[in-house]
């Protein structure tokens, strides 16, 4: 009998220990390692890995030549910004977010757009005949997509040396498992074995390869850290599975930038791309209504604008409440803290609550003014004048600053037809002015009232 090799793997960071440890050394998680196998003295490495996946060789720097084959068009405009352009061939791609968020349906339309690429679609959680239903729902673009139900490692690698496709996608990575580890299916050690294997083939073939990784109660993605530091690229998916829509982030992406966002509605016939996210964020309503300002945001260099809604009213138990869905309560306290101090508003007698249309989460400080015009229009009973937004970050001392990407927001301003933006009086001189919108700069919080309420 060969000798069984075990070890202790931390479930949240998945460090190795030779034997138990209360406390995680690496990431500080208590009762957090667990027993598991990790290899006979006697296993070999199968053939059907060994003979797919090539050896490379030592080359000179100066030797190595750059591929001139052009990023793949997924046929998912959303995808493809977020990615930056398209998938690099060879890429290993990490997809993760909330159960029934729309992991699955995405990654199959990915496989399924009429982008010309032979596609293999390797599901470990449903059988053929359920993503045949799947599919005909979404609507079957790509014909010629291989449908494959597997979970074991070896059989994969084995298929796609053989079906030569040009994308995979493993629906998922915490199915999969080798038979070169001894424990379960979604084990630290399987996870980190099957993903290095894959890895290994993708950069060694050129394949591209989307893996679907699934998340802890905590909304990070489950399995050891070395996953995420593995992969080329992790995108998460959010948003409330209540809610039509969702927002694809770029968390790590090692052929562009992260800062892109992609927006999607969810459909009876799957997702839909929504190539322009301001129609979804703002509200057409009969009258003005007060306690409702619209700021102008960007997410990276993606500039939208999006509806903020405040409430304003007397605190009825002495204690006020402070109430923010989709902004960080702190920074709100904050705003609410120089609104008293600079403007002299009583805001210790008053209960404030603060909400982003759409059930978007939004960390972008140049919508401090909106958030400040949202509580002062509530506060005094008045609605915004009408085709009024704002864009500005502000401090502690009440000062107005640029925010980021100011350009672009007046820009997206004027495209959808709003009359007059409020920004910082601080920005650069070289600042472009569109036609067609009047641009009110203010240097102090104190000065916001005016520029709101005038017609």
């Amino acid at each position: 009998m060969a000798k069984v090799k075990k070890a202790y793997f931390c479930r949240e960071c998945g460090f190795e220990a030779p034997k138990w440890l209360g406390k995680c050394p690496s990431c500080g998680a208590w009762n957090t390692f667990a027993e598991e196998i990790v290899a006979k003295e006697s296993a070999s490495v199968p053939a059907a890995v060994v003979g797919a996946v090539p050896k490379a060789v030592p080359q000179r720097v100066r030797d190595i030549r750059e591929t001139d084959r052009r990023r793949l068009d997924l046929g998912n405009s959303e995808v493809n910004r977020v990615l930056g352009g398209g998938m690099v061939p060879g890429s290993l791609v990490l997809l993760g977010g909330e159960p029934g968020i729309g992991k699955s349906t995405l990654s199959l339309q990915i496989a399924l757009a009429d982008n010309s690429l032979r596609t293999l679609y390797v599901s470990g959680e449903e059988s053929a005949e359920q993503i045949k239903m799947r599919a005909a729902r979404l609507g079957i673009g790509n014909e010629e997509c291989l449908v494959y139900p597997e979970t074991l490692l070896e059989n994969i690698v084995a298929q796609i040396a053989e079906q030569k496709p040009d994308l995979v996608v493993i629906d998922s990575i915490q199915t999969i498992y080798t038979e070169l580890v001894d424990s379960s299916a979604g084990s630290v050690s399987q996870i980190r074995e099957c993903a290095a294997t894959l890895l290994k083939y993708a950069k060694t073939t050129g394949t591209s390869i989307v893996i679907i990784g699934h998340i802890t109660k905590d909304g990070t993605i489950a399995g050891p850290k070395i996953l995420e530091h593995i992969v080329d690229v992790v995108l998460q998916f959010e948003g409330d599975s209540n809610n039509v829509y969702r927002i694809l982030r770029g968390i790590k992406n090692r052929f562009g930038a992260t800062f892109e966002i992609g927006v999607f509605e969810m459909l009876e016939a799957g997702l839909r791309s929504v190539d322009n996210p301001s129609e979804i964020l703002l509200t057409h309503y009969e009258e003005p209504l007060s306690g409702i300002a619209v700021g102008a945001s960007a997410d990276g260099v993606r500039p939208y604008l999006i509806e903020v809604q405040a409430l304003v009213s007397g605190a009825a138990y002495g204690t006020p409440q402070r109430t923010a869905t989709g902004f960080d309560a702190r920074r709100m306290s904050m705003l609410l803290a120089v609104l008293e101090k600079r403007v002299g508003m009583k805001m210790f007698q008053k209960d404030v609550f603060l909400n982003f249309a759409g059930g978007f989460k939004v960390a972008d400080p140049g919508l401090d003014l909106a958030v400040v015009a949202a509580v002062i229009s509530s506060y005094y009973d008045r609605p915004v004048a009408e085709g009024v937004c704002c864009a500005g970050e502000i401090g502690l001392s009440g000062e107005v600053r640029p925010a980021p990407r100011t350009e672009q927001r007046i820009s997206e301003a004027a495209r959808l037809g709003f009359k007059r933006i409020v920004v910082s009086g601080y920005l650069p001189k070289g600042t472009k002015r569109p036609a067609g919108i009047q641009i009110v700069t203010i240097n102090s919080v104190d000065q916001l009232p005016r520029a709101l309420f005038i017609e």
